[in-house]
């Protein structure tokens, strides 16, 4: 009887203490849970930037999550197309499919697998895909549509292939600007994305071979509604003024300056070229001058017909004649114009000047920043020098250092008697760059392309603290021990026994 009573006594203590082992166990599971937000997925996206006289392809990613419905982007890698811009394959358009395919081949290996399909893929055709329009349509389209073909033939999200308006490229010239100046978003010091208070916005200003763009926030509303446009970006709403001049980009200009030098010469052969350096000459035929809409044609003349233009080095006359070609009377009187007679608000703020910009006074030693005195002084020192002088210099190609003069000065004669920058000059930045990522207008359309893009929901992870997790572990593991000594208790127990000690 008492040999029962023991073991009675001792099985309710072990389930008593497995039941309280059981509990102990079970409460540590329910309390004290974190939950951590995992790292959102990163998103890829790409924009071929078909300008006139070459292509890139530029690729960036964001985290899956946006702030205020916008993606926090950066540059991932710059792919440089072979050949000349896509519009110079007219009479070749397969050929203009073709040339994208390095490039594309070469983002296969950095996209993950299975986010080639969502990766969206896009193509912008800017000032010489206009040009082509106007002069050919069929021709235009057809280049469009090879493009296409070929860029429809990989494994990505095809958002289309088309010709960007002139204010399109200036707008999202000034989002990148901006963008990359923290103007919209910065990383807070306590964490986080914050909209920082009283940043002023960056003006932008572009030039590429057929057009060239202005982008900024006036001092004052835009009376101009043709010319204004209203990006929300990270959830507010700005007012830009843009403008684009067709023809008006460095390679037009250069050849406006030609056929205006033929013209003024009558019968003079060959041709003084102001802005060409003493020894240098350049002959062409006159279909190769007359072939762009942004130059008026003889009614009648001989295609195969050949001009030269020599060089004279004279600096001053190379002014004059490029302020003749670029209109800058029908501003005169006008103060809120630019060139051409074209509405412009006073310029406010300061300004990246990138493409030719940056390239023409980098040659020279003026970028990032140069005082106005310093910039005509070294421009007119350059423009001076004779053609052998400079070869023995510079290791650059014939068609690129012949035009640093005449660029240099249509730059000055652009911002100085086009936008008014005669007072400040100090306030233009002449950069490619700003925090290792390119300015141009790809980085803008990309953002502008990310509220488009559905945000990913984040992946929570739930868990405990270490000590926490062992002291569960523990009671589960002391519990489970409990349970198998019953057991063992039970097996070993005979109740016969307290009848035959009786």
């Amino acid at each position: 009887m008492k040999m029962s009573m023991v073991k009675q006594a001792a099985m309710a203590v072990v389930v008593v203490a497995m039941g309280c082992m059981a509990v102990i166990a079970l409460i540590l599971t329910l309390v004290q849970h974190h939950s951590v937000d995992l790292p959102h997925r990163m998103q890829y996206g790409m924009v071929f930037d078909a300008g006139s006289t070459h292509t890139s392809l530029y690729m960036y990613r964001w985290p899956g999550n946006k702030e205020n419905n916008t993606g926090v982007v950066s540059q991932m890698l710059v792919c440089d197309v072979d050949g000349y811009g896509i519009s110079s394959y007219a009479l070749d358009p397969p050929a203009a499919g073709l040339s994208l395919r390095k490039c594309l081949d070469s983002t296969l290996a950095v996209i993950p697998a299975n986010q080639l399909g969502e990766t969206p893929v896009y193509l912008g055709a800017t000032a010489g895909m206009r040009l082509l329009q106007l002069q050919n349509q069929t021709q235009s389209d057809q280049v469009l549509e090879q493009v296409t073909k070929v860029i429809q033939g990989y494994p990505f999200y095809f958002r289309g292939a088309r010709i960007l308006s002139g204010m399109e490229e200036g707008a999202y010239g000034w989002i990148t600007t901006n963008y990359l100046q923290e103007g919209f978003i910065k990383h807070g010091f306590e964490g986080g994305w914050v909209r920082p208070k009283g940043r002023k916005t960056w003006g932008a200003l572009d030039m590429g071979g057929s057009s060239t763009q202005i982008a900024f926030t006036p001092g004052q509303p835009v009376r101009d509604p043709a010319s204004a446009l209203g990006p929300k970006l990270y959830g507010y709403q700005y007012e830009v003024y843009t403008h684009s001049y067709l023809c008006y980009g460095k390679e037009q200009t250069m050849r406006q300056l030609q056929v205006h030098l033929l013209k003024m010469s009558g019968s003079t052969r060959p041709v003084n070229h102001p802005c060409y350096h003493l020894g240098d000459n350049l002959t062409l035929t006159l279909g190769d001058l007359y072939d762009s809409p942004c130059v008026a044609r003889p009614v009648t003349f001989d295609p195969a017909s050949v001009v030269t233009f020599t060089g004279t080095s004279e600096p001053l006359q190379c002014l004059n004649q490029i302020k003749n070609i670029t209109n800058l009377a029908a501003c005169s009187l006008a103060p809120d114009c630019g060139f051409n007679g074209v509405y412009q608000p006073p310029v406010s703020g300061n300004f990246f000047a990138f493409s030719a910009y940056y390239y023409t006074f980098d040659f020279l030693g003026l970028a990032p920043q140069s005082s106005l005195s310093q910039a005509t002084t070294t421009i007119d020192t350059f423009c001076k020098r004779t053609w052998n002088s400079l070869k023995k210099e510079y290791n650059v190609k014939d068609k690129y250092l012949r035009d640093y003069c005449a660029s240099a000065n249509y730059i000055m004669t652009v911002l100085l008697d086009g936008y008014k920058f005669n007072q400040t000059w100090g306030n233009i930045y002449f950069q490619r760059q700003v925090a290792d990522t390119d300015i141009g207008w790809t980085l803008g359309y990309m953002l502008n392309l990310t509220n488009l893009i559905p945000s990913e929901l984040p992946l929570v992870v739930t868990g405990v603290q270490r000590g926490q997790w062992a002291a569960e572990i523990f009671f589960i593991v002391f519990a489970v021990f409990l349970s198998l000594l019953v057991l063992v208790l039970l097996w070993l127990w005979n109740p016969q026994d307290g009848r035959g000690n009786k």
